[in-house]
């Protein structure tokens, strides 16, 4: 697998390597072990999460605060998003910076998302089958959230914003400026 670094400290990008035939493909899409050998970071991932959704819905941004942060890695199963990570850790020397990633069933790239930052993703294709490892628990009192369309942080969603889908919860996140510490 190769690794890169993102303009979001300990943000990384992993792209697996895959193997081709006339049957399809196959790749590793997870080796703790190698995971390891190449990020340098020791993660324990205990959940796996998975979401599906339409063209056009906007998930997020979503975190965990306190002792329920979260640090995740990322993909598509299934279809094409945009995926957003912003940084909320206020001793970052990125924090208020975010960083978007196109995650595909095509191009099996991943993301490895620290604890202390938000998360989002927007559905590029018909719909998306979205795969999240987390290396904890999720609290329903521990959660918080920032609004998509925040213009002090000026993320392009490449999307139009009065098309999306987004529920009810996520329209009434906060701006960057009124969210909860993490």
């Amino acid at each position: 697998m190769k690794v890169f670094n993102t303009p979001i400290n300990e943000c990384i990008v992993i792209e697996p390597k895959v193997f081709f035939d006339e049957r399809g493909y196959f790749f590793e899409s997870f080796n703790e072990r190698v995971f390891e050998e190449k990020t340098g970071l020791n993660v324990r991932f205990i959940q796996d999460n998975q979401s599906k959704s339409s063209k056009g819905v906007l998930r997020g941004l979503h975190y965990q605060r306190g002792e329920y942060q979260q640090a995740k890695l990322v993909r598509v199963l299934q279809g094409e998003v945009l995926d957003v990570v912003l940084d909320l850790r206020k001793d970052s020397s990125t924090y208020g910076k975010h960083f978007t990633q196109v995650l595909s069933d095509e191009n099996f790239t991943q993301v490895y998302i620290p604890r202390g930052c938000a998360h989002g993703f927007i559905v590029k294709s018909e719909a998306a089958i979205f795969s999240y490892k987390c290396d904890n628990v999720y609290n329903k009192e521990s959660e918080g959230g920032i609004i998509y369309n925040d213009p002090s942080l000026g993320i392009d969603w490449e999307y139009d914003l009065n098309e999306v889908i987004v529920s009810d919860k996520d329209k009434d996140l906060p701006l960057f400026i009124n969210a909860l510490p993490i």
